[in-house]
């Protein structure tokens, strides 16, 4: 099945907490001086218009990135980590009006330095044009049509030896947190140093909690959940909270989202309800 539009939810409270992480995660990387690789699975189409018919039947941004807006400048009581994200939102949206939502793939862009690359996987057959035309003639960046859960057998290792893989699909069929332990088992086995981020939903706690456990038997080492919910975990219809696990960790991420996530659920929350998470499912060695 291919239904499933990110177009109808860029910029959401979900968006921004994946993105914010995101980042942090790519900034981690450009820590060393050797060169690295980013594979993007479900890229989507890389940037989001926000006046969009898609964007605007449902307004989820508000929730989202639109309540951090506050234009060109950043908020004086916004951290380090999250204020690396708001800029690059700024960055697409110079005038100081919020018009345009970056995904994965433009936030990456933005963090490549020369030497860097950038690997863009989408099969959806109206996404894949967009985000081929997002990065045309674009040498650090190499975008395909195919399933991205395939992608290991395609594209790991790279020869960079060192990188991250994001894992962001749109759990529009049953059965996705299997396929992704299954990925996630083959990613390790060809790459065991790679850094993975996994999105994924909350509607009710039980099929999240279900994924953590078949995690911890995986063996991946520095496995570190990070969780932002703003209702309670309750309704399997809904989506209640989001999910990010990072396995191969980079040092001391824990201690910057123990940072950044209350702030972030402070700016997000919804009638004072809310809850974070980071802890380790998985000790680094």
């Amino acid at each position: 099945m291919l239904g499933y539009r990110h177009a109808f939810h860029a910029g959401n409270f979900a968006d921004v907490h994946k993105h914010a992480i995101l980042v942090q995660l790519l900034l981690a990387l450009g820590r060393k001086d050797k060169p690295f690789c980013v594979i993007d699975t479900h890229a989507g189409a890389g940037s989001y218009d926000l006046a969009s018919a898609p964007a605007q039947k449902n307004r989820e941004y508000e929730g989202g990135i639109g309540r951090l807006w506050t234009g060109p400048e950043p908020r004086p009581e916004s951290g380090p980590e999250l204020t690396a994200y708001l800029d690059l939102v700024r960055a697409l949206n110079a005038d100081g009006r919020l018009r345009r939502y970056p995904g994965s793939p433009r936030l990456a862009r933005a963090l490549l330095r020369p030497g860097d690359r950038l690997i863009l996987v989408e099969r959806h057959p109206a996404d894949h044009p967009m985000l081929e035309a997002e990065f045309a003639g674009d040498r650090q960046v190499a975008v395909h049509f195919k399933d991205g859960y395939r992608a290991p057998e395609t594209f790991m290792p790279p020869p960079e030896r060192r990188g991250l893989v994001l894992m962001d699909p749109a759990f529009e069929i049953k059965g996705e947190f299997q396929r992704l332990l299954d990925a996630l088992q083959r990613i390790h086995r060809r790459w065991a140093t790679g850094m993975v981020a996994v999105w994924y939903p909350i509607g009710e706690r039980e099929q999240s909690s279900r994924f953590h456990k078949a995690l911890k038997t995986l063996g991946i080492p520095a496995t570190l959940c990070t969780e932002l919910g703003l209702l309670p975990y309750n309704n399997p219809n809904r989506l209640c909270g989001s999910g990010m696990v990072i396995l191969n960790s980079p040092w001391q991420i824990d201690l910057a989202l123990r940072r950044m996530l209350p702030e972030l659920l402070e700016r997000l929350r919804i009638g004072g309800r809310g809850q974070t998470r980071v802890d380790w499912l998985v000790e680094a060695r």
